[in-house]
This record gives structure tokens, sequence and C-alpha cells, in this order.
């Protein structure tokens, strides 16, 4: 049994923390942003279950090349998409899992994660929670694309007034960004699990891709 504190607890002490330190107008804004995307139904726009998880090669956060086939080839992974390592919630969604990375390395699974950032802005997400897997950077967003999960910031003056310049953390990419998603992926290239929520505050948690994972050998 994990003693380690669950994604969904974390948030709401986020979500707590940004309630007091952060001006109400500018929370109704950010509140505005997520109603607007849980109304997109970017499930259906990803792949499902049973689907091949499409292909992909990019850059990790010292500047390798990682590519889904190369890591299927030695183990099935978990492929989690976020928006940046200026997002409270995609920090706190990596360190949880970072922590629960010795429980993934036991069912031979690897995580790979994927933003839109730069390398530069990826490494920083690595070492700043000490993450011991690849951190991909997807500048320009043709991998988040290929996934269903990319779509253009609408409301960019949010954004802006809580200091968040997302053409800087993403280079050429811009104002994209995708919408968070955890995959299960066998080593046959098979989708066999699927979370994908519009709502940037839902993720899912450590414990539903390692039931997944325990799955492949039932």
């Amino acid at each position: 049994m994990t003693t380690t504190p669950t994604y969904a607890a974390q948030r709401d002490e986020v979500n707590a923390a940004l309630a007091e330190q952060v001006p109400a107008e500018l929370l109704e804004g950010f509140g505005r942003i997520v109603d607007a995307q849980a109304a997109v139904d970017y499930a259906a726009q990803a792949p499902k279950v049973g689907d091949l998880a499409p292909d992909f090669t990019l850059p990790d956060q010292l500047g390798r090349q990682v590519s889904l086939a190369g890591e299927l080839e030695q183990r099935p992974v978990v492929l989690i998409f976020y928006r940046g390592e200026w997002c409270p919630y995609c920090n706190t969604m990596l360190r949880t899992y970072g922590l629960r990375a010795a429980d993934f390395s036991q069912r031979g699974a690897r995580l790979v994660a994927v933003s839109p950032q730069t390398p530069d802005n990826s490494l920083t997400m690595a070492e700043k929670h000490s993450l011991a897997f690849p951190v991909l950077s997807d500048e320009g967003g043709e991998v988040i694309g290929t996934y269903g999960l990319k779509y253009d910031v609408a409301s960019r003056e949010v954004y802006e007034t809580a200091g968040v310049d997302l053409a800087k953390f993403n280079g050429k990419g811009g104002w994209t960004l995708p919408a968070p998603a955890v995959f299960v992926i066998d080593r046959e290239g098979t989708v066999r699990f699927v979370s994908v929520n519009g709502d940037y505050t839902q993720r899912a948690e450590p414990d539903e891709a390692l039931a997944a994972l325990d799955s492949l050998d039932s």
C-alpha cells in the first residue's frame, strides 16, 4: 500500500492555495477556460483502446532523440501529455507519477512525458521534480495533433495577466497546448488504457495506469 498522496488530493491543495493567492477575476478567467475546454470531446479525437498508437520521434530534455517504437521494443509505455512546467497541475501530476516510478519499473513499464515546450523548459521540469524518465519536446505540436489533443489558446489575455507567455515556453509552437492525457501502450503498440480530459485540472491517477499494466498479463 502506497503512502504517496493522490493527484486529486494534491490538486485540491493547489486549488485552495490559488484561491487564496490569485485575484478573483483571474480565477474566474481560468474557470471559463476550463469550462470551455471541458466541453470539447477530445476523447473522440484521440486514439481509442485497441487502436495502434501513432509512432513518433522527439528530443528529450537533453536533446537525445527518443522514439515510441524504440521504447516499445523493450517495454510497455505509459505516455503522458502535459501542458508545460508553468502549469501547477502538470507539476503536481508529473511529480505524483515520478514518486511512483518504482511501481512502474516493477511492472517493466516506461514513463514518457510529452509537452509542446522547448527542450530547455523540459529540462527545467525534469530537474525540478528529479524525474527519472524522458520528458520530450513536441515543439510545434505535430505529435500532439496526431493524438487529437492539440488546440490553440483563445484567451491569451488571461494567461498573460497571470504572467504566462506561452510563446516563450513553446518556442515555435507558440500559443498551442494539448488536452492532458495518459495512454498505456503495450509492446505491440496497442493502446490498452486512455484518459483524456479537456478540463486540465482532471488527470488520471498513477493507480489507474498501473491497473492497466497489471491487466496486460491477464
